[in-house]
């Protein structure tokens, strides 16, 4: 079985650099994870009435209202069926700041949107597409675009003039 990233990127998969093929090129019937450790160089949260939004996101390991810089964490992916019978990359981020925070996601391919669709959270309320590329040097590039959010039976979009946009390069 191929990973969702491998699914998504077709014969670009084999662009990425031989580490990121490695890092990203696993899925569950593999029975292995990644993990890894590193130094953010910079968290920050944007203006000023971003600040409630980070502090409820918190409660969900969705968001947190610290900064920093040079902020130890560590990242945990692991590739799982989930309950729905999707394979399920989980990103479990933890920061050591002035607390320790996590952030957790979970990415699923999506045959409808045909493309990765990112869980965040705990409770997994926020649901963002993610378009997938590889850059000239090898990387993986990652971006966030639409975005909903669903709770029982209530769901909507997000407009994108209240919404963050990620732009990521591993």
């Amino acid at each position: 079985m191929n990973s969702i990233y491998e699914h998504v990127l077709g014969s670009d998969f084999h662009r990425l650099h031989p580490q990121i093929q490695r890092r990203f090129g696993f899925s569950s019937s593999d029975r292995i994870a990644s993990i890894g450790s590193g130094v953010m160089d910079e968290i920050w949260k944007g203006r000023f009435y971003s600040e409630p939004f980070l502090r409820v996101g918190s409660w969900r390991r969705i968001m947190f209202p610290e900064t920093g810089q040079n902020i130890p964490f560590t990242i945990e992916n692991y590739a799982f069926v989930d309950q729905f019978g999707r394979e399920t990359v989980s990103w479990i981020r933890t920061f050591e700041s002035r607390r320790t925070r996590r952030f957790d996601a979970y990415m699923v391919y999506s045959d409808s949107r045909r493309r990765i669709v990112d869980y965040l959270g705990s409770h997994e309320h926020l649901a963002v597409d993610i378009d997938l590329s590889v850059d000239e040097a090898g990387g993986l590039r990652l971006r966030s675009g639409a975005q909903r959010f669903y709770e029982g039976v209530i769901g909507f979009s997000f407009p994108m003039l209240f919404s963050g946009i990620a732009d990521v390069r591993e």
